[in-house]
Order: C-alpha cells, then sequence, then structure tokens
C-alpha cells in the first residue's frame, strides 16, 4: 500500500508543555484512519501539523508527497478539511456556501456546475440551493460541510470530530460517505470521542497525553487484551466498582452502561473473590460471565498501562 502520510517523531510543545510527544505512523492511500482518545490527548493537534495550520516543534510529515512545513501552500489544494464546527457561514445560502469554497480552491467553470451538482444530490439538499444554511437541520450541514471539502477532489481529507452532537442514524449516513470517497481512493483522517464509531475505521491509533499508546486494527486491538473480561449485573454498580476495584488480581474494574467490567488476570480465582467482595458492601452479583472487550475497554486497559 502507497503511503499518502508518513509522519517520523512529531511532536509539539507550548512551553512546558508537551500537546504531542515523538508520534510516528504511515497511512496508506484510500485508508480509513482513525484517531481515538479524550479531550486533550493530542488529536486535534496533530491534524493541525498535518494540515499545515501549526508548526511542528519537531519532526516531520509528508502528506500527498508534500512537506507540510516546506510545501504549505501547495498542500492546501491536496487536503481537504472539516472541523467540528463544519466551517460554513450561516447566513449564507446553500448555493452561495458552494460557491465560496469553490472558488477558494480554485474549481471553476463546467467543473465547478457537476461539483455543485454532486454536492447537493449527496447532502440531500436537491432543490434547496437557495436556502439559508442556518436554517439546516445539523445532518444536512454536516454532509455540505463535507462536499465543501472535498469539492476540489483532494488524495487527503481530514475531519476533526465530525460527527460531534449529530444522531445516531445522521452519523451512520455520514460514514457511509466516507466509505465512499475511500472507496474511490480517497485517504481520511477522522478524529473521534465515540468509540462506536473508531470500529468503522481500517486502522485506529489510540492517543493519550499526547502519546501513541496503540495502534492496529480495531479487531486486532480487541484481540490484543489477553487478560480475562468479566461483566457483571448488581443492583447498585457505582458501589460495586468501588468494592471491586482494589482487590487482588484485578486489574481494572468501571462502569458500562449498567453493568461492571472487570478485567483480571486469574478468572477462576476472580469469581470467588469478586463475589464476596460484593456481599461485604452489601452487594450481590445478579449474573457473572466471560466477554469479549469492546473498544472501551481496550482503550482503559491502554491507558492504564501507559500511567493513567
Amino acid at each position: 500500500m502507497n503511503a499518502a502520510v508518513s509522519v517520523r517523531g512529531l511532536s509539539k510543545r507550548f512551553g512546558a508543555f508537551v500537546a504531542v510527544d515523538r508520534v510516528s505512523f504511515e497511512i496508506g492511500e484510500g485508508e480509513v484512519f482513525g484517531f481515538l482518545g479524550p479531550n486533550g490527548a493530542g488529536k486535534t493537534t496533530t491534524i493541525k501539523m498535518l494540515t499545515g495550520l501549526l508548526d511542528p516543534t519537531s519532526g516531520e510529515a509528508r502528506i500527498a508527497g508534500l512537506d507540510v512545513v516546506g510545501d504549505r501552500w501547495a498542500l492546501k489544494s491536496r487536503i481537504g478539511y472539516m472541523s467540528q464546527l463544519f466551517s460554513l457561514y450561516g447566513d449564507l445560502t446553500v448555493a452561495e456556501n458552494i460557491d465560496l469554497f469553490a472558488g477558494l480552491y480554485g474549481v471553476r467553470g463546467r467543473r465547478r456546475e457537476e461539483r455543485r451538482a454532486w454536492i447537493l444530490e449527496m447532502a440531500g439538499l436537491a432543490g434547496q440551493a437557495g436556502r439559508l444554511t442556518a436554517e439546516l437541520p445539523l445532518g444536512f450541514k454536516q454532509r455540505l460541510a463535507l462536499g465543501c471539502a472535498v469539492i476540489h477532489g483532494p488524495p487527503v481529507l481530514f475531519l476533526d470530530e465530525p460527527t460531534s452532537g449529530v444522531d445516531p442514524i445522521a452519523r451512520r449516513s455520514f460514514w457511509d460517505l466516507i466509505y465512499e470517497l475511500s472507496g474511490h481512493g480517497t485517504t481520511v483522517i477522522v478524529s473521534t470521542h465515540y468509540m462506536e464509531e473508531a470500529e468503522y475505521c481500517h486502522r485506529l491509533a489510540l492517543m493519550n497525553r499526547g502519546c501513541l499508546i496503540a495502534l492496529d486494527r480495531p479487531a486486532v486491538l480487541r484481540a490484543s487484551m489477553s487478560e480475562p473480561l468479566l461483566e457483571l449485573r448488581t443492583e447498585d454498580p457505582a458501589r460495586a466498582v468501588e468494592a471491586v476495584r482494589s482487590l487482588p488480581g484485578v486489574t481494572e474494574a468501571s462502569m458500562y452502561g449498567r453493568r461492571l467490567h472487570v478485567l483480571v488476570k486469574d478468572e477462576e480465582r476472580a469469581r470467588p473473590a469478586l463475589a464476596e467482595a460484593l456481599r461485604a458492601a452489601g452487594l450481590e452479583i445478579r449474573s457473572i460471565r466471560r466477554i469479549e472487550p469492546a473498544l472501551e475497554d481496550v482503550f482503559v486497559a491502554r491507558v492504564r498501562a501507559a500511567g493513567g
């Protein structure tokens, strides 16, 4: 697979604060590559460096063969960028937003007409070109913003938490569009908070405190957890977490909805110890079973192993 993105030892400091710490990876052409991590993990700062919005403190990165610092201006025509705020102008109509971005990216003449028609169809806004963008539902704004970000047909597209605040149905529809772009050769780099959304990525980079703590396909990351994971149901999961978290042999305990996920070193020894600890806390186990880890379990375990 040819590398559309190549990053080597990329770091960013703001005074004494290290926002991104010596990150390295490659992304192939047509790959959907995800950054997953909490606020402050370094996802957005990494994307800003890769798009030429921030200069790295050290390290290097190349996008579509261009250096993100030395070829900053040429890079603009080779990438698309969509932020979580969608980058649209609410007081312009749908058509005016499209024409604005077409002008910024130098898309003119017949090509502009073709791309405008494609965006309107893709966004579900055919026949609504004269509507004010501020009046659009969030899901329609999202698709319109995506269309404007790729109006010039860039080989690499950056999406910085693009589905924040969007309902699950609109989010799923948006990912269908991402796959369509990827299928036509566009490399898509997306940052997200949503664990279920991260599963859609071909490969996933887990970030915490500016560091890259894991990088692989979601299925491989899940399979990398060798310790048994137990799911417990009790009448008070919040109290149950506190009761079992410090037990010998318990690596991690956390709430997962109304259930408890407990990562243990030895399942046979852990089961009676968990039951005894909960009885001592005035709680009973309604059910206990071993389960396959979800990405959230993997992420929590990796963060803990990296120092919290």
